[in-house]
């Protein structure tokens, strides 16, 4: 869910060349289709606003059991100096991801095959101690801190989060190109990989917890050597 494009598109088409035969969904029907056209293997998109209770509702109603949930939906809400950070933007930002996460979870639950896994993408901002992400921080430290004990509730099923850090994706569009330029080569500078990361290698680390099945209420960090 989530998989119009970045990270969530990605996995999609890493798993479907795999052999999972995939199901993606957002809020953008021409997107979802375009991407899911661009891959090779099989894959269907659906169009669900996963805020819509009614619309998740439905979608898993259908009767379909998954052997998999990726929760790729993004959220920018929430970022800035905490002396003016506005209260109401991180509560939206809660409501965008942890709380979406959350409600999709429990919708899914019930369409979810006995051994399936269950991956969240958080965010190195839970981590980072970098100023004027302390918003961010508490949105994605909130769901890394619940991935142990879901692994443990929900058992067989697994419970993991990818963390990627910053990677090269349409979540940074709405960032003048140069600025954009600029930030990632400041970024890159300071991380062991000397880059920023791509939405592929965010996908490899997701696809691993969806096939490997001794892997289970681990957050693994994508963020090239990046160490708060």
């Amino acid at each position: 869910m989530g998989g119009s494009s970045g990270i969530g598109a990605a996995t999609a088409a890493l798993a479907a060349a795999r052999g999972a035969e995939v199901v993606l969904t957002g809020r953008d029907e021409a997107r979802l289709a375009a991407t899911a056209a661009g891959i090779e293997g099989k894959a269907t998109a659906r169009r669900v606003d996963a805020a819509d209770e009614g619309a998740l509702a439905a979608f898993f109603a259908e009767g379909t059991a998954y052997d998999a949930l990726v929760l790729a939906l993004s959220g920018g809400s929430g970022g800035g100096p905490i002396a003016d950070l506005d209260l109401a933007d991180l509560r939206a930002g809660f409501e965008g991801k942890f709380w979406l996460h959350l409600r999709i979870l429990q919708a899914a639950l019930p369409h979810l095959t006995e051994d399936a896994a269950v991956t969240f993408l958080t965010a190195s901002s839970a981590r980072a101690a970098m100023p004027g992400t302390s918003g961010l921080a508490a949105i994605n430290g909130a769901l890394e801190a619940m991935v142990g004990p879901l692994a443990a509730e929900l058992a067989p099923r697994r419970v993991n989060a990818v963390s990627p850090g910053v990677i090269a994706t349409p979540w940074w569009d709405a960032v003048p190109a140069a600025q954009r330029e600029a930030l990632f080569a400041e970024y890159a500078a300071g991380l062991p990989a000397g880059r920023v990361g791509t939405a592929e290698e965010v996908a490899g680390a997701v696809v691993l917890t969806l096939e490997n099945g001794y892997v289970t209420g681990a957050v693994i960090p994508v963020n090239g050597g990046f160490a708060p």
